[in-house]
């Protein structure tokens, strides 16, 4: 029996654990080839034995997303392997330091940017080809909701911004496929999840109050599928809704 995404190769980062593993798993048990992106070299294979037993094979990508060049070299590799890129999950990220933003070490806040905005702008560049040679080219980028309610998380503006930025970018993308391509691009607000990176961020919580990167997974997959047909929004998954920017009064 046909799978939604047969014949359709997947690019996730950060797919080593948390919503780009799960993700991860779910594209490959919806049918596509999964290229898989992380650091760790352990958690990818321990991915691919997870790919493997639903039947599904995955290309593993070692690699910082820091690593500019590298992502360079990814994007040629892809075109001359399969000559188009169907799914893009923008997923890796990093929370950064949580201090008043006089207090952030630009370091920090150079990493920061690095990982969750400029590896993004990096491998739309090098995607952006392959993304329009597919006849449903689909991208989602993992954001945040303090984006939009950064005056809610004050301390916490590295991220805030990075990921305001982010959604930015999503949008700029958005309106420059929308009738030039088949591409349609979203941004996703998680939400609180049991992740590593929400345990680094609120250490008091009990993380059994919280849904999985499970519960959420499904929903990415479905603004994967050659059908969905919105663009240049963000998937809300704490509300389960489609929220759309509206023009400044």
């Amino acid at each position: 029996m046909p799978k939604p995404l047969d014949q359709r190769i997947a690019l996730v980062t950060g797919a080593s654990r948390g919503i780009g593993r799960a993700v991860a798993i779910d594209l490959a048990r919806a049918g596509a080839h999964v290229v898989a992106m992380a650091r760790t070299q352990g958690g990818l294979e321990e991915l691919d034995d997870a790919i493997r037993a639903e039947g599904a094979e995955a290309t593993l990508v070692p690699c910082d997303i820091k690593d500019f060049g590298a992502i360079d070299r990814l994007g040629a590799a892809l075109h001359d392997r399969w000559g188009k890129l169907d799914i893009f999950v923008g997923n890796a990220g990093v929370l950064g330091p949580i201090t008043p933003l006089a207090h952030v070490d630009p370091k920090q806040w150079d990493d920061t940017l690095a990982v969750n905005v400029t590896a993004n702008y990096r491998l739309i560049r090098s995607l952006d080809a392959l993304l329009r040679a597919s006849d449903a080219g689909r991208v989602v980028l993992v954001s945040s909701g303090v984006a939009q309610r950064a005056e809610l998380r004050p301390y916490w503006g590295a991220y805030a911004i990075s990921k305001g930025a982010l959604d930015i970018m999503m949008r700029t993308y958005a309106a420059e496929t929308a009738t030039t391509s088949a591409v349609k691009v979203m941004s996703v607000n998680p939400g609180p999840l049991r992740t590593r990176m929400r345990a680094k961020a609120m250490p008091g919580e009990d993380p059994q109050t919280l849904k999985t990167p499970e519960d959420l997974s499904p929903k990415l997959v479905e603004l994967c599928l050659p059908s969905w047909s919105e663009t240049g929004a963000i998937y809300d998954f704490p509300t389960d809704k489609i929220l759309r920017f509206a023009a400044p009064a």
